[in-house]
């Protein structure tokens, strides 16, 4: 099932609702009142159960006119935790990029953990303002991000997949030049606009096996990045060890997991994004993120 955050014409409210397979927003709540008033937090919280009643209303469900997408979790209860430099051959190109603010290790010994603050998300279709970035150095990272069900702190690698809600896209927008001046990178990263997310997420009964999926990016039609997910040097089992083994994770926490190879700096000369660009990632069985820049 692929859930989505959406609001109707005119209005603000957000309401919870599945894509049809043909991209269609359909109601849920019409089809089963336990979810009326619904948002993806409390269903994330919920435990099976609704999700289950949310699962059988699905052949009922009638189509949202006009309905607008909002990110799947418009603001999850932290910072969208990040990973860097998670994918080998990525981890490569950006030591060799001179934006590595000095690391010493090309392939890091334990995940290395930032944030973006909730401020920096937008839904798919939504601008990511260029003009935020004075620098010149707009740069795309296409992610697989995870979902937190159960939360918990102390989660062990073996069980950590049961405490997975469902994967969703993230474009990990990057200001490269601040963030080298920075080192730490939150003010390269953490920009208003610079964490489209979305379309959907995928629950996680749907993607047993994460590391089947695979991930495209495209920048104005050209695929930049393509990479399966089971690349990943750290996987997700270890990533949910490593950040809840003195940080509690909720409901609806994020972690986006990395960025393979074919990022903008990747490139000699780098290939930055520009105003008017269309960056698109994919994820079959998930969906398409797609962002213009403005």
């Amino acid at each position: 099932m692929r859930l989505v955050t959406f609001a109707r014409p005119g209005q603000v409210r957000e309401e919870v609702g599945a894509l049809s397979p043909e991209g269609a927003v359909l109601d849920l709540a019409a089809a089963e009142p336990l979810l009326a008033g619904q948002t993806m937090l409390g269903l994330a919280a919920s435990g099976p159960g609704l999700l289950d009643k949310a699962r059988a209303a699905l052949a009922q469900a009638p189509a949202v006119a006009g309905a607008r997408l909002l990110a799947p979790i418009p603001r999850p209860p932290k910072n969208v935790f990040c990973v860097g430099k998670n994918y080998h051959e990525h981890a490569k190109e950006f030591a060799g990029s001179g934006f590595d603010g000095g690391a010493k290790d090309v392939v890091p010994p334990f995940p290395v953990v930032f944030s973006k603050p909730h401020t920096s998300i937008v839904a798919t279709g939504e601008p990511i303002l260029s003009a935020l970035d004075p620098t010149g150095g707009l740069d795309y990272e296409g992610e697989l991000a995870v979902v937190i069900g159960k939360g918990g702190r102390g989660i062990a690698k073996a069980a950590a997949l049961n405490h997975v809600f469902g994967y969703t896209i993230v474009n990990d927008v990057t200001a490269r030049h601040l963030q080298k001046r920075h080192s730490q990178w939150i003010l390269g990263k953490g920009l208003d606009s610079f964490c489209p997310m979305g379309p959907a997420i995928l629950t996680a009964d749907e993607a047993p096996d994460p590391t089947a999926l695979m991930l495209s990016t495209f920048v104005n039609g050209e695929r930049r990045q393509h990479v399966s997910v089971a690349d990943l040097i750290f996987d997700i089992p270890t990533l949910i060890e490593a950040i809840s083994a003195a940080i509690t994770l909720e409901p609806g926490d994020v972690i986006a997991t990395g960025t393979p190879v074919g990022v903008g700096i990747g490139f000699n000369p780098p290939r930055f994004l520009a105003k008017g660009d269309v960056v698109r990632i994919e994820v079959p069985g998930i969906g398409v993120l797609e962002n213009p820049v403005a």
